[in-house]
């Protein structure tokens, strides 16, 4: 793996919050990163409708050459369609991206051949059940740092009806084979999809709990007031931070392996558990 993707990987691991903006509304990147965002997307894709993507991709161009610029990932529409190959023109008039989000990616030559026409990292997205079908050989693609997904259309292709026990099943299943796969093949841990409802902040913070207990990196979000609701969830309890002091003020004073905190066994594991989240 090259030392440019290994980097992103890094950097990719960092961003809790991906937030999109639609590239017809260019004048909300700037919005964008004072919410605190991690990363902005600008989405070429499903946000823009056909007819207006050519403005789309001019109003990118004009941010990019700007001098409040400031670097964003772009979400590019899939491969081998029409708008894709303009969009990858966009791409290398614009060296400056973060990098590029690969739509209903379904195989390994659709991300390598990103990769390699722009020199950007790829996030590919799945879409389909033949992209998360294929997961395992796209996560040996050149140039791929990071899995996500979009759960409403693989519900749709999968034919699951979305809001049920059933779907939320399916949803951990996806989420537990990113998970695997991705740390398998060295790439950054998968950023989990969006939550649709935007005002529902109690539930928003619950999916927050759920994937960052998983071991997922982030979060695809699509309002600025989800990133603050993300970043509060994500931060520890003090009773977290107080456990997790005791164990290390232990460890380091006896130097055993293994011992009792509060009745709870503590070993390696915990110890580390511990030693990161005091980092964090």
């Amino acid at each position: 793996m090259d030392s440019v993707i290994n980097n992103k990987i890094k950097t990719i691991s960092q961003n809790k919050t991906w937030l999109f903006v639609p590239a017809t509304r260019i004048d909300r990147v700037a919005k964008a990163f004072a919410s605190g965002a991690d990363a902005v997307i600008v989405d070429l894709e499903d946000a823009v409708a056909p007819e207006d993507k050519a403005s789309a991709r001019e109003a990118l161009q004009q941010y990019h050459d700007s001098a409040g610029y400031q670097p964003v990932w772009v979400r590019i529409n899939k491969a081998g369609s029409e708008e894709f190959f303009k969009d990858i023109v966009l791409c290398q008039k614009t060296p400056n991206l973060a990098g590029v989000l690969l739509a209903k990616a379904e195989q390994v030559a659709d991300i390598e051949s990103v990769h390699q026409l722009t020199n950007l990292a790829v996030i590919a997205l799945l879409e389909s059940a033949l992209g998360l079908y294929q997961v395992d050989s796209m996560a040996k693609a050149v140039g791929l740092a990071a899995f996500s997904y979009g759960f409403l259309d693989l519900c749709n292709d999968l034919q699951v009806q979305v809001g049920t026990p059933a779907a939320d099943i399916i949803a951990n299943q996806i989420r537990y084979q990113l998970i695997l796969t991705s740390k398998v093949h060295q790439l950054s841990p998968p950023i989990d999809t969006i939550y649709p409802d935007f005002n529902n902040e109690v539930g928003l913070s619950d999916r927050v709990q759920l994937w960052s207990q998983m071991g997922m990196s982030g979060m695809l979000c699509i309002h600025p007031k989800q990133v603050a609701v993300v970043q509060q969830a994500l931060q520890p309890t003090d009773d977290d931070l107080s456990f997790a002091q005791r164990v290390i003020e232990e460890y380091e004073r006896s130097g055993q392996a293994v011992f009792k905190i509060d009745g709870e066994m503590v070993d390696a594991p915990v110890i580390e558990r511990s030693r990161q989240l005091l980092t964090k």
